[in-house]
Order: structure tokens, then sequence, then C-alpha cells
């Protein structure tokens, strides 16, 4: 149990920053960013939208929990699913930071490789969300133009960019925060728990088979690891045997999806929505691979590990997980708060 609470430390610490970033900016989106301007870049279910988002999102240094609330700062401003998905998808799973740290430990083939499979496999499972799941984005866009568009439109003329500010970050530090605060917590418990039971000889054994694909894709679905962090551990599956085009599975993957962002983006965008994520992301994956492993027969892979790269300075982690920790137990807190209040309710009636 001690490796385990070692881990979840471990993973809170490197999470904490970027969450607070994927808040922040998420915030400054809500806050500044009108309804009509986003609605006429990402709002439409077209292809051009859906690969505007992915090239957007791909150069962010966001992981996976960073990029949820950012996203849903998006789609709540006006972004279709078919954008915001393609979004959700490309940004964690490649960024400067990690192209960086990927061409110094495996070589310019898997840099290069990295983003172009990241940013096709955003564009098709931005595509294949299609277009039903956007009737319903239509008619509450509709709506909202009738009931609350000049409101709005008032409000953003009147308000100061201060005012603006303070306001993008209560939606996100208080709003969004109680609405994925659960799963997050969930996503890390889970990914310590994959580390600290899960022995390293179960990802090497498969080699380069096609089943070494699958595992990956298997462990990288539920795991909670960002962009960066999870480049010097495929380096090490990689020197101990897995195949390149597995280990670019997991770079992939393993960034791009968690349990708690899978459930996130289950209840706010939909099943289909979900089914079409994890759809873009694994199959983009396999082909990916399989080009991978034909390019790295003649493409010798860089056979050095350098030593992890670190984004921000250990005071940062120590001071963003403080602060994660007490923006977290206010949220619970609030809604235990409203639980119990509307239980009241419930029982007065």
């Amino acid at each position: 149990m001690a490796a385990y609470f070692g881990n979840f430390t471990n993973l809170f610490l490197q999470s904490a920053p970027w969450l607070l970033l994927g808040f922040f900016i998420g915030g400054l989106i809500h806050g500044f960013i009108s309804t009509e301007r986003m609605n006429r870049h990402l709002g439409g279910n077209s292809l051009w939208s859906t690969v505007k988002a992915a090239f957007i999102g791909a150069p962010l240094p966001l992981c996976s929990c960073g990029v949820v609330p950012t996203a849903l700062g998006l789609r709540r401003s006006g972004a279709s699913k078919n954008a915001t998905v393609s979004f959700l998808v490309a940004t964690p799973e490649t960024g400067v930071d990690s192209i960086s740290v990927t061409y110094a430990l495996m070589g310019p083939m898997m840099a290069l490789m990295r983003p172009i499979a990241a940013i096709t496999s955003a564009i098709v499972a931005g595509t294949l969300v299609g277009r039903k799941t956007e009737k319903a984005n239509i008619q509450r866009q509709t709506a909202c133009k009738k009931a609350c568009g000049s409101k709005k439109a008032q409000t953003e003329k009147t308000h100061s960019a201060a005012q603006k500010f303070i306001s993008g970050l209560k939606f996100s530090y208080i709003d969004m925060l109680d609405d994925t605060a659960n799963w997050l917590l969930i996503g890390l418990l889970f990914a310590a728990a994959v580390q600290a039971f899960v022995p390293e000889s179960f990802f090497t054994q498969w080699g380069s088979s096609w089943l070494a694909f699958v595992v990956m894709a298997m462990i990288g679905i539920p795991m909670y690891i960002c962009a960066t962090a999870s480049t010097p551990i495929a380096a090490g599956f990689l020197f101990s045997g897995v195949s390149p085009g597995a280990v670019l599975i997991f770079m992939l993957v393993g960034p791009a999806t968690n349990l708690g962002t899978i459930a996130i983006i289950r209840r706010e965008l939909g099943q289909r929505a979900l089914i079409a994520y994890l759809t873009g992301v694994v199959v983009t994956g396999f082909l990916f691979a399989y080009i991978t492993n034909l390019l790295a027969a003649h493409w010798p892979i860089q056979r050095h590990l350098l030593s992890e790269h670190h984004v921000v300075t250990g005071w940062v982690y120590l001071l963003s997980a403080v602060v994660l920790a007490v923006l977290l137990l206010a949220s619970i807190y609030r809604q235990i708060k409203h639980k119990l209040t509307s239980n009241a309710v419930d029982k007065e009636a």
C-alpha cells in the first residue's frame, strides 16, 4: 500500500500544475471569447472546423487532465462536438514540449510520427462524431440566441477586462471543477493502482507482435499520464523490446485517455462522441503503429536514454498540488452541502 500511496502522491504532484493551467485556460476562453466568435471558428460540423481544432490543440502543453476543463470551456462557449472531440484528442497526445523530449530520447522518426499521428487521429475522431450529434447543438445554440443572446452581447460590451477575468476564474475553478472533480480523482487513483500492482514485464513480454498493440491500447486507455511524462516510460519500453509501433500507441493512447476523461466525455458530449473519440485514437494509432514498424526497419531508432525532462521546477509542482488540493476539498464540500440541502428539500416536500 505504501507504493500505491506513493504513486498517487507522485501523480497528483505531476498533474496539479497542468490541471490548474487547463482550468485557467478554460476560464479565459469562457470569459473573453464570445459565443459568436467561437461559433464562427469552431461551431460548425464541417471538416474545416475539425481540422482547425486539431491544429489549435496540437502545440498546447496540456495533458489529458488539463485538456478536459479547457475543452469544456470551448464547448460551453459554442464549439461543436466535432471540434471539441478533435481538440480533446490532439491536445494531450502531443505538444512542443513532448515532441522535444521524444526527439531527445528516441530520435527524429518517433518525434515526427508522434505529432502526425496525433493530428490525424484528432481529425478522424472529430469527423466520426457525425452530423447527427450536431442537431441538439444547433437547437441549443438557437434557443440560446433567442433567450439570452441579446443579454449576453450586452454583458460582453459592458463588462471590463478585469470583470471578464474574474468571471472566467469563477466559472473554471467552481463550476467546471465541481463537474469534473470526482472523475479526476478516480482517474488518479486508478492510475496509481496500475503503476503499483502491474509489473513492468507485463508490458514487454509481447515484443513486436500485433498483440503488443492491443495490450498497449488496453493499458493506455484507462491510464492517467501526460505526454511529456509518458515519453521516458515509452522509451524504457522500447529499449526493453517493445516494438516502436506499440510504443507509439502507448504515447498516443496513454495521454489522450483515462477513466476520468472517458466519463466526462460521455456525460458532456454523449455516447456517440465517446465512441468516436476512442475509435479515432485507437484505430488511427494502430495504423500509424504499423507504419512506424515498417519505417523502423529502414530508419534506426535512437538508442540512448537521456534523463527525464522536467517542464517546471519542484516547488511549482508542490505549490500547485497544495492549491489543487484546497480547490478539490472546497468542491467536495460544495457538492456534499448541495446534496444535503437537496435531500432536506425533498424530505420537506
